[in-house]
């Protein structure tokens, strides 16, 4: 292939009609420049349902600029349901930029950050942007889907409480992970109300 050319694999994802795409664990080969390359196949795919980019090196060492492009992707993207960005470092930045993406998505179900150092600033991203979003849920019942998977992210008793507001108005979300995350017991209390108008 020429240096510079549409990659193949891209030509007949975007030809195809291909609905899953998996390329788990290829730290040196995706970073936030292949991020770049397939956020731009994602502006224009409509047929690719799940994409996999867990553990990909799109935030390390590089700030939030893999994020931020899947974001901009995601702001105009309708097909994409299952985006899966576990272990790959966002932090709180790369939150910002996904979170706000997710105002203006209408079609993506579940979102698995999982151990991407966002903490509670990260969490508050997210709490803003679910007082607004009505598509991150799970599937058909039966289905695998977890929603917005925010487990190992340190966000402790402050990012936990701003999601808990934001599940007072938030009543499409299905499941919530929080797991691991420095949670202390007072927050139980934010939670506790939350759910009594989470309905």
């Amino acid at each position: 292939m020429r240096c510079g050319s549409t990659p193949r694999w891209r030509r007949s994802w975007i030809s195809m009609g291909i609905i899953g795409l998996d390329l788990e664990s290829n730290n040196i080969g995706i970073g936030p420049e292949g991020a770049a390359h397939l956020a731009d196949a994602l502006r224009v795919n409509t047929s690719l349902k799940e994409l996999n980019l867990r553990s990909n090196n799109i935030g390390t060492e590089f700030g939030p600029e893999g994020a931020a492009h899947l974001a901009d992707a995601l702001r105009v993207n309708t097909s994409l349901k299952k985006l899966d960005l576990y272990e790959n470092n966002i932090g709180p930045e790369g939150a910002a930029h996904l979170a706000d993406a997710l105002r203006v998505n209408t079609s993506l179900e579940e979102l698995d950050l999982y151990s991407n150092n966002i903490g509670p600033e990260g969490a508050a991203h997210f709490a803003d942007a679910l007082r607004v979003n009505t598509s991150l849920e799970v599937g058909p019942e039966g289905a695998a889907h977890l929603g917005l998977d925010l487990e190992s992210n340190n966000i402790g008793t402050e990012g936990a409480a701003h999601l808990a507001d934001a599940l007072r108005v938030n009543t499409s979300l299905k499941e919530l992970v929080l797991r691991n995350n420095n949670i202390w017991p007072p927050c139980a209390a934010h939670l506790a109300d939350a759910l009594r108008v989470n309905t």
